[in-house]
């Protein structure tokens, strides 16, 4: 790490700054309701939803095929059809889909914690977004959280030609801010994509979220710091910068 004062720190969203697995969770128990309610699925509803989340999981996407509304409503008829057999339900998979989809925007939500330390650090250090995933996704999610007024720029990876943990993305995010990856702390809670690319980078620092304590794999990139909350940032940047004051 360089002996540069840190300028620049870049978040991540997903699990980062807004709980998306808890938003996602509760739009599938919505889905589960009206299977049941409605369609009468009784135990089929929840297995269902269990497929879809490994679609999902497991999700390729490429713009040139088709949409990501086409793949992620096929998600929904493909579990269908495997659990209760018969014929595709494309009906059924869309209403399925968009009450998924609508409930787990809803709780997207920057919490007032997050949205304070956002705005006492954009006082000292500029701020960058950085996340991952297909275009329209990501900026529905930005639209729902509100959250474009706490940053000086926002990256979406599924608008450039690549995505993290590829170094082109962080040059990229320093050239939109003016500063150098020595000056720059990537945040965030994917291991693979975001502190590797930080490292890939040769970012100043990375900051690992393990909100869960979880235990990495032995070839797991190592971050220079862990953190279980992002509200533990604050305190950390400024022991960085101390150590950089220490040091010269």
């Amino acid at each position: 790490m360089g002996l540069s004062r840190v300028r620049a720190v870049f978040f991540d969203l997903d699990n980062t700054l807004i709980d998306t697995a808890g938003a996602s969770r509760k739009g599938m128990l919505e889905v589960i309701k009206l299977l049941q309610s409605k369609y009468h699925y009784k135990e089929e509803a929840e297995i269902i939803c269990n497929k879809v989340q490994v679609k999902l999981s497991k999700e390729c996407f490429h713009p040139s095929n088709t949409c990501i509304t086409d793949l992620r409503t096929s998600h929904w008829e493909e579990a269908i059809q495997e659990t209760k057999g018969g014929a595709a339900n494309r009906k059924l998979a869309e209403e399925c889909y968009f009450l998924w989809k609508s409930t787990r925007l809803q709780h997207m939500t920057l919490a007032e914690e997050v949205k304070a330390m956002l705005t006492e650090l954009r006082k000292e250090v500029r701020l960058l977004l950085l996340t991952n995933g297909e275009r329209q996704t990501q900026r529905e999610k930005i639209e729902a959280c509100a959250c474009q007024s706490y940053f000086d720029a926002i990256v979406v990876g599924g608008e450039q030609k690549e995505e993290k943990p590829a170094p082109s993305i962080f040059y990229y995010s320093c050239d939109l801010l003016g500063v150098q990856p020595g000056d720059c702390v990537m945040v965030g809670d994917t291991l693979e994509t975001d502190i590797q690319g930080g490292l890939n980078a040769g970012l100043k620092a990375t900051v690992w979220i393990n909100k869960n304590g979880m235990v990495p794999l032995k070839s797991s990139p190592t971050p220079h710091y862990v953190v279980s909350s992002v509200l533990e940032l604050p305190a950390l940047l400024h022991s960085i910068d101390c150590k950089v004051s220490v040091s010269t």
